[in-house]
């Protein structure tokens, strides 16, 4: 029996009648923004989108950024009901954005089961260090036993983790006119982002960078003054972390 060999196509081929308006955007956009030199200033506070035009324009700052973000969201959202997940997911981003501000961060973004915040100033690391420890006081001494107190014969309990890493980073501005945000570029957005999606088991992970500029006040704690972290390590992200299962009551 003859086999036949069917041709696969990548992609379909430009047909005339296309959208030649929008083609001609889009070439125009990319190489004017290419090509445009860039232009940053120092930030001295956390910039907001409507402070940034959509050219070439940057904000330097030396920040602490931490993600907090809600562990095994896909399984929540499989294995209960779309009223209890939503219950779940709104009070944990409400708790942590508490504890973000109330710590001195600002909030730069919601993505589905995580909230990012930027920290900056001369105790940055240890403000973070702190929100992350009250974070998970909050979720130990309040979140699952008000859902266990709630839904006494369902079996779930809130896992979640947060990262933080410090650097230099740039904010601009990005999307188009009427639907745009900022990226926030540098190593401590990556790697914060990436240390709370690790799935060991501890509920903070922070950078050697951030661990080295911490307070004594959130290195050590208890009655006995125990060091609060482990030295991980130089993990997969490139960089030593640290993890703490410590919270820090509010």
């Amino acid at each position: 029996m003859a086999i036949r060999y069917i041709p696969i196509r990548n992609s379909i081929p430009f047909q005339d009648g296309g959208d030649v308006a929008l083609r001609q955007e889009l070439e125009d956009y990319v190489a004017k923004t290419l090509a445009e030199a860039w232009v940053s200033r120092n930030g001295q506070k956390v910039p907001e989108a409507e402070g940034l035009g959509l050219n070439n324009v940057g904000v330097d700052l030396d920040a602490t950024v931490l993600y907090a973000d809600l562990a095994e969201s896909t399984a929540l959202v499989k294995q209960y009901s779309a009223f209890f997940a939503a219950e779940v997911y709104k009070t944990y981003l409400y708790t942590a954005a508490r504890v973000i501000r109330k710590n001195g961060g600002v909030i730069t973004a919601y993505d589905g089961d995580r909230v990012m915040a930027i920290y900056i100033g001369d105790n940055k690391n240890t403000s973070a260090a702190k929100t992350a420890l009250q974070i998970n006081w909050v979720v130990t001494k309040i979140l699952n036993p008000k859902i266990a107190a709630q839904y006494p014969n369902m079996n779930y309990k809130l896992q979640q983790k947060v990262g933080i890493d410090t650097s230099a980073i740039m904010a601009a501005r990005t999307g188009i006119r009427g639907s745009n945000d900022i990226v926030w570029v540098g190593t401590a957005a990556n790697n914060a982002a990436k240390l709370a999606a690790r799935d060991s088991g501890y509920a903070t992970y922070i950078s050697g960078d951030t661990y080295s500029k911490l307070h004594r006040s959130a290195k050590y704690g208890g009655d006995d003054d125990s060091h609060m972290w482990a030295d991980l390590g130089v993990g997969t992200e490139g960089i030593r972390v640290y993890g703490s299962t410590w919270h820090w009551s509010i």
